[in-house]
């Protein structure tokens, strides 16, 4: 995370004079921030910090704005984006706006609504890196569990009893029962209910099966 600063702020943009213009004003307000002439080179040279955003021109030469935040998703990369654009094309904002940015603000705009997106996209920002520690931690405890444990865990989240646990494996009521302790003592739970709540949202591809 950055240090003594409201947040990190990436611009993108070919015109010289808004980049600098932008930079210069973040930093004076108390944000860290730097520009980036196209969107090749932010990808070459911009480090993955947090918490930040990125202030992205929609129609930049070679790599777009719209390019650029595809090859960032694909990447794992998800510093939320706030578009801005000083011309067009509704097909272009429809593309845009898949992607999710927090906000497409259209040229000349008020300085205000920039900030109010950036605090927003900071904001979001520390969440998902917060659900990000959270998610990976829930997945480590998942992963002491032996492969039977993991069975009875899925039946588990699926709301299953102890007998019905037994009767789909094939296993002993009280053999069942075991498994579902050791599970949440080994999730750090105390209860079945927790353990949905703790599980909800997380990503399971590409773990075992």
């Amino acid at each position: 995370m950055t240090n003594s600063t409201l947040g990190h702020v990436f611009v993108v943009d070919d015109n010289l004079d808004i980049r600098f213009y932008l930079t210069d004003l973040l930093q004076k307000m108390g944000y860290s921030a730097e520009g980036f002439d196209s969107a090749h080179a932010f990808l070459t040279l911009s480090l993955d910090i947090f918490p930040a955003v990125l202030v992205l021109d929609v129609r930049m030469p070679g790599i777009s704005g719209v390019e650029l935040q595809s090859q960032l998703q694909s990447q794992g990369r998800h510093t939320p984006i706030v578009f801005m654009s000083g011309e067009c094309q509704s097909e272009e904002i429809i593309q845009a706006m898949k992607g999710r940015p927090i906000e497409f603000l259209l040229k000349p705009f008020r300085i205000q609504h920039l900030i109010d997106a950036i605090d927003k996209g900071l904001k979001l920002d520390v969440e998902n890196r917060r659900k990000f520690i959270q998610h990976n931690e829930v997945r480590r405890r998942w992963s002491t569990l032996s492969a039977r444990e993991c069975d009875v865990f899925g039946l588990m989240l699926q709301g299953h009893t102890n007998k019905g646990i037994s009767t789909y494996l094939e296993m002993l009521p009280d053999t069942a029962k075991k498994h579902r302790a050791n599970i949440l003592e080994k999730m750090q739970v105390q209860n079945l209910a927790e353990l949905i709540e703790l599980c909800k949202e997380v990503d399971w591809s590409g773990l075992r099966a």
